[in-house]
């Protein structure tokens, strides 16, 4: 890849999810002090920049994806002035710092719908937001059917008989992007984080935004096996091509900043086709691969995807970005620890079916890693990846505190085993996630085992997880056959993997059942576990060198 290219094109991004990071105050919640302590270890993995989820002044009805002020540090996490120093000394360390932003919805105690509340019915404070009658006798039933993803009606009615929405939980209203208002404020927005040196920003539901005026009912759902409709049904609130002009407004404010400022979308969209229109020359940089996330642990499958990325993204000219775990998901080692019946679908939660073997799961991540990192374009390292963390599966019912949980009717127990602080050093909880002496309980129970996935358990330990992806990191970075380029399929019998990037790179992930004899090489520069008699084992990865 040539120096001169933007680093996102090939930026390894590792994700902050600043509840659980590390926790400088000692009350139990992560913290931006917490992030600054860590940044020496941030920098010794290897990766070339952090997404920090929302650390905006907000009630914490979704942890923080309810904003009340997007110019205002949580008291939770910091002040703006720890903001500030934290960018700085990011930045120091050849870190990029890129926050969230959350454009779809606001908090309920965000001054603009506080104000829409108090002005009633019809009042121009309401255009703001998605405010209408009910339907039925006296309006008593909701607009439409929209369901929200926290499960349950998008409605909400108020004492003066409307209702408004809300496609994730009712302390988080949608914003009516049709007002221009809501465009001049969110590029305002943007324009003071720049200002204050941020390098880009990961856009939360990036494929949300724009509704269909009229508000119609969902669509009938179709038979995800019968044949596809000869011309795609628009969705009324998903993925909306109108969406692409408010991108290219932004795509224009990052534009006035020098340092190559990005954006990463998070838009679930229906294949590489849709995907690319967030990417074009004119709008946002990259997107995340969630076709990638949501694959089995399947060769052809993997390939598949991995090549519709490849062609689709490359087509408008923007590079591929590869990821296996976020805040959102059950963690890869416990879904690869399982076996799949049919793909994960978009916008459905992973169910994990089956008892889990934790060794394979691991053994099958560590693969993985390999393979991903071997990937052409960028890739994202969700903290405790590194560390190999399996999902929490058995947090008491009392401590869980996801909103998916309540509005479910306790069906769904949401995403708080994703989310449960990582663990740093020491024996017992709470593993060096909080300073010595902290009064405060980490926000969610850490298992026991934890001591034996910890930062300090693992550093110095070759056969760890945490030294394969330094290793894996550190190599990534000094090959230049690694990060943005072109790779070409080696032949391999089905169930193997085999690609070459030029110049003298070649990486085999074998998921058959057969150990399979390495190609033709003259040194072996990684793999994910032994490699005995030139034949590599099931569910292993290996990088060669010829």
């Amino acid at each position: 890849m040539s120096s001169t290219a933007p680093w996102w094109r090939s930026a390894v991004i590792y994700q902050v999810y600043i509840r659980s990071f590390a926790d400088g105050n000692g009350d139990g919640v992560g913290d931006i002090a917490g992030i600054r302590s860590r940044l020496p270890y941030l920098k010794s993995l290897g990766i070339d920049a952090i997404w920090i989820n929302p650390w905006y002044k907000s009630p914490m009805a979704d942890h923080g994806y309810d904003v009340a002020d997007f110019r205002e540090i949580d008291p939770q996490f910091g002040t703006m002035a720890e903001a500030e120093a934290l960018i700085e000394e990011a930045h120091r360390h050849g870190i990029r710092v890129i926050p969230d932003i959350v454009p779809n919805h606001v908090s309920d105690q965000h001054k603009w719908f506080q104000a829409a509340l108090a002005a009633g019915p019809g009042s121009p404070e309401r255009e703001r937001f998605v405010f209408r009658p009910g339907r039925g006798p006296d309006g008593a039933e909701p607009p439409n059917d929209w369901m929200s993803c926290f499960g349950g009606p998008a409605w909400t009615r108020l004492s003066d008989g409307q209702w408004y929405l809300h496609l994730f939980a009712p302390e988080q209203p949608d914003l009516n992007w049709e007002h221009p208002d809501v465009r001049a404020e969110f590029e305002d927005i943007l324009r003071f984080w720049f200002s204050r040196g941020v390098d880009g920003f990961r856009i939360d539901v990036a494929h949300g935004l724009v509704k269909h005026p009229e508000l119609p009912d969902l669509p009938p759902r179709s038979d995800p096996d019968a044949p596809a409709p000869a011309e795609r049904v628009p969705h009324p609130h998903w993925d909306r091509d109108e969406v692409h002009e408010i991108y290219r407004a932004w795509r224009r404010v990052a534009d006035e900043f020098p340092g190559d400022r990005s954006f990463v979308a998070e838009a679930w969209a229906d294949g590489p086709g849709r995907l690319a229109n967030y990417v074009r020359q004119d709008r946002l940089h990259t997107a995340f691969n969630f076709d990638f996330l949501m694959t089995s642990w399947d060769a052809q499958q993997l390939r598949e995807v991995i090549d519709s990325s490849l062609t689709t993204l490359g087509s408008v000219g923007a590079p591929a970005t590869w990821v296996l775990s976020n805040h959102d998901v059950t963690r890869h080692p416990s879904r690869f620890g399982r076996k799949v019946v049919k793909k994960w679908v978009a916008n459905e939660l992973y169910r994990p079916e089956g008892p889990l073997d934790f060794e394979l799961g691991t053994r099958r991540a560590r693969a993985a890693a390999l393979l991903m990192l071997a990937l052409p374009g960028g890739a994202y390292v969700y903290q405790g990846e590194e560390l190999g963390l399996p999902e929490v599966e058995d947090l008491p019912d009392e401590v869980l505190q996801d909103p998916c949980w309540e509005r479910s009717g306790h069906t769904d127990r949401g995403r708080d085993g994703c989310r449960v602080p990582i663990p740093w050093s020491g024996q017992e909880a709470p593993f060096g996630f909080s300073p010595d002496g902290a009064t405060g309980e980490p926000w969610l129970p850490q298992p026991a085992l934890w001591k034996d996935h910890s930062v300090e358990a693992q550093t110095g330990d070759a056969t760890s997880m945490l030294e394969l992806y330094r290793r894996a990191l550190h190599l990534r970075r000094g090959l230049p056959a690694l990060g943005e380029g072109d790779m070409t399929w080696l032949d391999a019998p089905a169930g193997v993997l085999a690609f070459t990037r030029e110049p003298g790179f070649v990486c085999v992930v074998n998921l058959s059942a057969e150990p399979y004899p390495l190609p033709e090489h003259t040194s072996v520069l990684l793999a994910s576990g032994p490699v005995e008699d030139g034949l590599l084992p099931q569910d292993h990865a290996v990088w060669l060198a010829r």
